[in-house]
Parts: structure tokens; sequence; C-alpha cells
């Protein structure tokens, strides 16, 4: 199944382009799951960053790993350095997709991007799994908070 963007709550849009200027800024040539986990933890305003503080997880120590991790990405530089999807990440969002059909959610949240990065074998997995962020504690630390009502376009 193809990933519609359109499909994206306003938060996600945002996070998915601001992985997207990571990528871009850092000279990345593909976007992966470590630009989008960046991006939603940066998001100061968003629900991310509070469910992974819940979790239990050192917020400054996962941002330090993601920014060691981002400095080992192959950079390209001169014109022409448009930014195309890993494979990873079109299994991120497919993935991502692909839960909010299943939670009956109208619109992919960034709590939906966050379940798919838990879910994607990748580096991104692989340092939430180090920093004790796994898709149970996801889901069930989700659950505790105030979720935005299915079908509905933005995000609290």
């Amino acid at each position: 199944m193809a990933f519609r963007f359109d499909k994206l709550t306003v938060k996600a849009q945002e996070s998915v382009q601001q992985a997207q200027h990571l990528a871009q800024d850092a000279g990345n040539q593909q976007l992966v799951p470590l630009h989008l986990l960046t991006a939603l933890l940066r998001e100061e305003q968003g629900i991310v960053r509070p469910l992974i503080q819940k979790i239990g997880a050192n917020i400054r120590q996962l941002d330090s790993m993601l920014d060691a991790e981002l400095k080992r990405l192959p950079k390209v530089t001169g014109a022409g350095s448009d930014v195309s999807l890993s494979p990873a990440m079109s299994k991120v969002l497919e993935k991502s997709q692909d839960i909010a059909q299943k939670m009956k959610d109208a619109f992919v949240s960034t709590e939906h991007l966050l379940l798919a990065l838990t879910q994607v074998d990748d580096q991104a997995k692989r340092l939430l799994e180090l920093n004790g962020v796994e898709e149970n504690d996801v889901l069930s630390r989700a659950a505790d908070g105030p979720r935005r009502a299915a079908g509905h376009r933005s995000e609290s």
C-alpha cells in the first residue's frame, strides 16, 4: 500500500518536513528514521517528547545519541542534493499508516510515527530500545494520557 502524506495530522506533517530539513541541512541524501525521531523529539509542543519522558527515558541522552548517529550518516555537497526516502523510512511511514488504521484513526499522528519507529528494525529503533523505549511502553503510556479523538487532523 502506498503511503498517503495527506493522511498525516498537521503535527505529523510538520515532523516529517522538519526531518527532511534536518537531512538537507546535514547534506544527507536520504531521509532516514533517525531524522524523523530527532524531529519528533525536538517538537516542544508535541506529544512525543512528554510521552518518552513518561516512559522514563533520559531525553538529553537520547538526543545526544541521535546527534552522534546523525553525524555518521553519509554527506553529499554541491548542487542537486535532493533528499529521498530511505527504504527504512518508507517502512516507518507505511507502518504508521497501518497502525493508524488498526487503531481506527483516520489520520496518522506523531504517536503513530513513534510506534512505527519502535517496530521497524533500524538504528532509530535500536536507540529507542537502548533508552528503554519499546512498543509496549509507548502503547501503555499513550493510553494513560489524553489522546486526540479519532479522525481529528490536529493533535494537542
